[in-house]
């Protein structure tokens, strides 16, 4: 039986095991979900996850949610093309960056559409240069730290945990620009790993669908 991915276009964290399942080869089907439709809070997907949020799969007939134990999940039961490092300080490393691109870069990334591109009045200057000062400050970490091709040693976890989030700081700037984060604004290492990540052969299959209609 092939496993259920459920994805909900746009999320950074399905993305995150979209481009994990694509990376692994492992068959897939895919249920994309719709935000404006309601679907992930109806009857028939809160049966796979009750919190009625994306990511979530069901392999064998087993329902699991929650992207990062879904990213472990999939490693420890597909071990092909590996994720993870043998060495367990390395292994340490890859899930600490996966976990700091979830619990720092990602609420900055949030806030930045919440005050560019959700609200109805125009955000104040102030309010765009704090959360702008804010995700300067994750991409410095990042930037610090970036010292080979991939985040972590080979390519890992950890690369496509960050990548979706950053991404989503060029498509406010996309939508809005000045008021993201212009690719020319993002240090000059991530700016080429991005590059690298974009460059793989299924990046393309998994860009949000409703990004290719606009």
């Amino acid at each position: 039986m092939a496993l259920t991915f459920y994805y909900g276009s746009g999320s950074p964290f399905a993305w995150k095991v979209w481009l994990i399942l694509e990376h692994k080869g492992i068959p897939y089907e895919f249920r994309l979900l719709s935000f404006d439709r309601g679907d992930t809070k109806s009857a028939e997907f809160r049966a796979v996850n009750p919190r009625g949020k994306v990511p979530a799969i069901v392999d064998d007939g087993f329902a699991l949610w929650e992207s990062a134990i879904i990213t472990e999940y999939l490693e420890e039961r597909y071990p092909q093309k590996p994720l993870l490092p043998n060495d367990a300080q390395a292994r340490a490393t890859v899930r600490r960056i996966a976990a700091e691109a979830d619990g720092y870069l990602s609420p900055a990334v949030t806030r930045l559409f919440e005050v560019a591109l959700y609200r109805k009045d125009a955000p104040a200057p102030a309010e765009i240069t704090a959360v702008h000062q804010q995700i300067f400050e994750e991409l410095s970490v990042l930037e610090a730290q970036l010292a080979g091709p991939w985040l972590a040693g080979p390519i890992s976890i950890a690369d496509f945990a960050v990548f979706p989030h950053m991404r989503l700081l060029k498509r406010v700037n996309e939508r809005q620009p000045g008021e993201g984060i212009a690719e020319d604004l993002i240090p000059p290492k991530l700016t080429a790993w991005m590059k690298r990540i974009e460059a793989l052969p299924y990046y393309e299959k998994t860009i949000p669908p409703h990004w290719k209609q606009r």
